[in-house]
């Protein structure tokens, strides 16, 4: 009875000493995410990052802002704080914490939003987008090839080294870009990923500081002059983003700002599947969906729980800083369907109330348009929409190269443009022939340079807008990853040849680049293959042709045109011999054409009372002008 007595005054010392041994140090703030905001933008949520935080008071000083509300970590190391900035002025606010053996300040810049003109123009079909991956590109500034911190980090012979390429390097390249016919830049992305001490993480995708530019590719400053250089020059900035998972060395694995941070942890996880049927069928179990959104991606990379409102919000918040600080035209959505469909809901609809013009491009590495399409935006399933702009075109990826190189019927890439119909807006679909995580056109066992310029031809003049890989317009060869992410030759002190001028590049790197060159000056001659619709008018196991017009029901009508526009034809014989390629054009766009203006590499075409003839060399394509 005496011990049950004097309990609860033991309880309370006891709780007393814990409490005045919370307090011994003076606390630190050491980070806060985001580092700045805008006034304009919705109000922050901040993520402080120090020491000493629980038991401690904050404030905020600066004019009509406050702090709304407020979590602490239970080790005190992390503190959420919300500020109210809806009536705030651009000032340089302060962030005080204070305990009773100290204090600490932060500052934290609040400023005026870009003009909406500075860029946030999005993209579309008549756009042409251009992958780079920055550490392979070129490198401009040989002040940051040196390792930090890390030794091996930068060496040009490890493949999966840095290589010094980076953000300069881009800028001291936007004449090529523009002499090529590039008008949308997408670069991979540029996270800080340098705390991952293997120095396999040149490619961006293993973050270890999600607001900070990657050291080994420049500076923040770096980020907005490259996005202010390419918007001067006509060319929009897409930003490779990746609100999935984390690199392992983030310091979030072994400490959590907040409980279910992640799913899982480093010691217990599961692996991410990428089977992602089950998502799509209303029939299938949560035991089958939730490996590819819970699993952690190639079983290392830590997966975000997008479920949590604190991490959902600071991912949203996340993209707005990037967008917001370089005046982005777009965003390039990584690993988009092991993200929960909601997350994607709730991302969409306020980055589309903010930049009403902004266009996402997600990747569904898949072969099957059901599934890809299931993703899209402009359709709901099981009652969301994600509100993705438009997917990566996969399934026509697979289709180019199983019927170019792999010898399958055209047949099948009929079948990728009929099905079509299961998108909202195929339209946007971004097509494309190969890219960073794939083999190089060239390295597939049997490809050729011919059948590279077809995929070309047809990648740059059919539906939607195409995406090239730095590097396949000079016949670039590349094997699995790492091997497809070569350094682009010239963009490096050394180099033995500079394939960024035509002296430079050997004679079939300059008849791609050429190639590349006169398909693309085409487009932008003929806005018909920027945004017209398609009609199919002709298959079988090694041809296809099909038709380029504003409306598809005229046929080749005398009436006039605003702006003049008759429709073009695009024919291709992949056949290794010559052929004759006979088409009816009756009830088709051609209907009436009395004769074909070539306009591309063409055959001989005759026009005969609604017949169509063309003969065509082995592996050729052509582009003709249907004349009244």
């Amino acid at each position: 009875m005496v011990i049950l007595r004097f309990l609860p005054t033991v309880v309370t010392l006891v709780g007393l000493c814990a409490s005045a041994l919370a307090q011994t140090s003076a606390p630190v703030i050491s980070q806060i995410d985001p580092p700045n905001w805008w006034v304009g933008l919705p109000s922050p949520m901040l993520l402080l990052h120090g020491e000493a935080f629980d038991h401690a008071t904050f404030n905020v000083a600066g004019k009509n802002v406050a702090i709304a509300r407020k979590q602490i970590s239970a080790n005190g190391r992390w503190a959420f704080l919300w500020l109210d900035t809806a009536h705030a002025s651009p000032q340089s606010l302060t962030i005080n914490v204070h305990t009773r053996v100290g204090s600490a300040s932060h500052s934290f810049p609040l400023a005026a939003r870009r003009p909406a003109t500075s860029g946030f123009a999005g993209f579309a079909s008549a756009d042409v987008l251009y992958l780079i991956m920055p550490d392979r590109f070129a490198d401009g500034d040989k002040t940051n090839d040196p390792p930090h911190g890390a030794a091996g980090t930068y060496d040009r012979s490890a493949a999966r080294a840095y290589h010094g390429g980076d953000l300069k390097g881009i800028e001291q390249h936007i004449n090529y870009l523009q002499q090529l016919g590039i008008t949308a830049v997408w670069v991979t992305p540029l996270y800080d990923n340098s705390a991952n001490h293997s120095g396999n993480t040149y490619h961006g995708y293993s973050a270890t500081d999600m607001y900070a530019v990657d050291p080994h590719l420049g500076s923040l400053a770096d980020y907005k002059h490259l996005a202010d250089e390419l918007h001067a020059h006509g060319i929009k900035l897409v930003l490779d983003t990746v609100p999935n998972h984390v690199g392992p060395a983030h310091p979030w694995v072994t400490e959590e700002p907040a409980p279910d941070w992640f799913h899982g942890s480093a010691a217990k996880h599961i692996e991410a599947s990428a089977d992602f049927s089950a998502i799509v069928d209303p029939h299938g179990s949560d035991r089958d969906r939730i490996p590819p959104v819970h699993g952690w991606f190639a079983n290392v990379l830590p997966d975000l729980n997008q479920q949590n409102p604190l991490v959902s919000k600071y991912l949203i918040q996340n993209a707005v800083w990037w967008i917001e600080s370089a005046g982005l035209d777009g965003l390039r959505l990584d690993t988009f369907p092991y993200v929960d469909r909601s997350f994607w809901r709730d991302f969409h609809a306020q980055l589309h109330a903010l930049y009403p013009r902004l266009t996402t491009v997600g990747e569904i590495f898949n072969q099957d348009p059901d599934l890809v399409s299931y993703f899209a935006g402009g359709a709901s399933h099981a009652g969301i929409d994600t509100g993705l702009d438009t997917p990566f075109d996969f399934p026509m990826y697979f289709s180019l190269r199983a019927t170019l190189i792999h010898g399958e019927s055209m047949k099948r890439l009929a079948k990728s443009f009929r099905q079509d119909s299961l998108y909202p807006h195929p339209e946007r679909l971004v097509p494309f022939e190969g890219n960073h995580d794939t083999k190089r056109f060239l390295s597939e066992p049997g490809a050729t340079p011919a059948e590279l310029k077809l995929a070309f031809g047809l990648l740059l003049t059919m539906r939607g807008m195409p995406q090239i890989y730095s590097g396949d317009e000079i016949a670039m060869q590349g094997g699995e990853d790492p091997d497809n992410r070569r350094d682009f030759p010239g963009g490096f002190p050394g180099d033995a040849q500079d394939a960024f001028t035509a002296q430079g590049r050997t004679k079939e790197q300059n008849g791609v680049h050429q190639w590349v060159s006169d398909l693309l000056a085409m487009r932008r001659a003929h806005p018909l293959l920027q945004s017209a619709q398609q009609q199919d008018i002709f298959v079988d196991d090694s041809a296809f042709a099909y038709v380029r017009a504003r409306h598809l029901d005229r046929g080749c009508s005398p009436l006039p045109r605003v702006p003049a526009e008759q429709p073009l034809l695009i024919v291709v014989n992949n056949s290794d011999k010559p052929r004759t390629i006979q088409l009816d054009s009756e009830n088709t766009a051609l209907d009436g054409c009395t004769a074909l203006k070539a306009l591309f590499e063409a055959g001989r075409a005759q026009v005969s009372q609604g017949k169509v003839s063309i003969a065509m060399d082995a592996k050729q394509f052509a582009v003709y002008e249907a004349q009244p």
